[in-house]
Parts: structure tokens; sequence; C-alpha cells
């Protein structure tokens, strides 16, 4: 049991930092501003499943799935930073364009027309990379496989791992869902003002994982 907890507490002070839901919470409030209440709780919660998910799979295939595909921890820092640029690049500069070209929407029938178009936000950007980004699958990995061959056989481990991707998941949605107060408080006017902050900061972002990515390149080559 005390093996157990110590795992626990380990996991969840280790990761929450890095994945840090905060990040998604900003992007929720950016991005999310045109969802419904209803339709921004199911995302919110289809989103902690995804983080979940994403968890498990990278400690227990994570390293299988790199080394099948050919991917290092810098390659994984450098492709994640640049689709952080991306979305922070998007939210920065908005396109003053519409989403869909008028022609395209000719052809929609009126029925059609009245549906309002609902983004899902849940898989992209919210889950990855807002939460289980680059940094934390990273971690993840690493951690999985520094493991010793005897305590990544116990059964305290696993059982562990489980509770710790579960609390993430329950902070995360947690702090997901106190977005709806915060989007309430701010009106139009600051959720914009948000969206161009939080770009500006994803860009940050994005570029230092790119700059850890090269780091790590350059440091196996000199070691090399």
């Amino acid at each position: 049991m005390s093996q157990f907890i110590h795992y626990t507490v380990l996991g969840v002070l280790s990761l929450l930092p890095v994945a840090n839901p905060l990040t998604s919470m900003s992007l929720l409030l950016s991005l999310g501003n045109g969802l419904s209440a209803a339709e921004r709780n199911r995302q919110v919660f289809k989103s902690a499943i995804y983080v979940g998910i994403i968890l498990l799979v990278c400690f227990y295939g994570g390293s299988f799935i790199m080394s099948a595909f050919g991917i290092s921890l810098p390659g994984l820092r450098l492709a994640g930073g640049l689709i952080v640029c991306y979305i922070g690049f998007g939210m920065l500069f908005p396109s003053d364009q519409p989403s869909e070209p008028e022609a395209q929407k000719s052809m929609l029938s009126d029925e059609d027309k009245a549906k309002p178009h609902v983004r899902n936000l849940a898989f992209v950007p919210l889950a990855l990379p807002g939460t289980a980004g680059p940094g934390a699958i990273a971690l993840v990995i690493s951690i999985a496989s520094s493991l010793d061959p005897h305590a990544h056989a116990s059964v305290a481990l696993h059982l562990s791992v489980i509770a710790t991707t579960l609390i993430v998941a329950c902070v995360y949605w947690v702090v997901l869902r106190s977005a709806g107060l915060i989007m309430k408080a701010l009106g139009h006017s600051g959720l914009d003002a948000i969206s161009r902050l939080v770009g500006f900061l994803l860009i940050g972002m994005g570029v230092q994982f790119g700059i850890n990515g090269i780091t790590e390149v350059i440091m196996k080559f000199h070691a090399g």
C-alpha cells in the first residue's frame, strides 16, 4: 500500500505541472466562447477521457510506437512545438475569412443551413496538445522507459498508473468546467483579449519545445 501511495503521489506531482490543465482552460476560453453551456460541458467531459487515454497509451505503448515509427523524443518535442505554434498563430492573428466557402454553403439545404456549426475542440487542441502535449508525453514515456523491469511488473505500479491518470483527468475536468463561469464574467471583448494573449504564450511554448528538442539533439551529437 505504501508503494502504491508513493508511486501515485510522485506521478501526480510530476505530471500536473507539466500537463498544466490551465493551458487547456485558456484554449477553451478562447476557442469555445461560441459553444452552448451543454455542448461545452460535453466536450470537456470527452476531452478529460481523451487525456486519460493518451497518458495510458503513452505509458504502456509510447516507447514501442515511437521506435516503430522511428520517432525520437527530440523529434516529438519539435513536432509538438510546431503544432503549438500553429495553434498560437491562429489565435494571435484570427482570420476574418468565413470558415466555409459561400459556394459550399449554397449547396446546403435550408434545414442544414439552420443547424449551428459546432466546432469539436475535445481532442485537438484541448486534450492534445493542450494538456497531454509533447512535454507530458515525453515525461510519461521517459518515466516508463527508465523504470526497473521488476518494478514495472509490480501490481502497485500498475494501480498507481491508473490512479494517477484518473486524478489528473479529474483535475483537468474540474478546471475546465470552471471555465464557463469565467466566460460569463469576461464577455466577448475580454475573451478576445485572452485569446490573443494565450496565442502569444502558445507561440512561446512552441518555440521553447523546439529549442528543447534541438538542444537534446546537439547534446546527443556531442555525447556520441
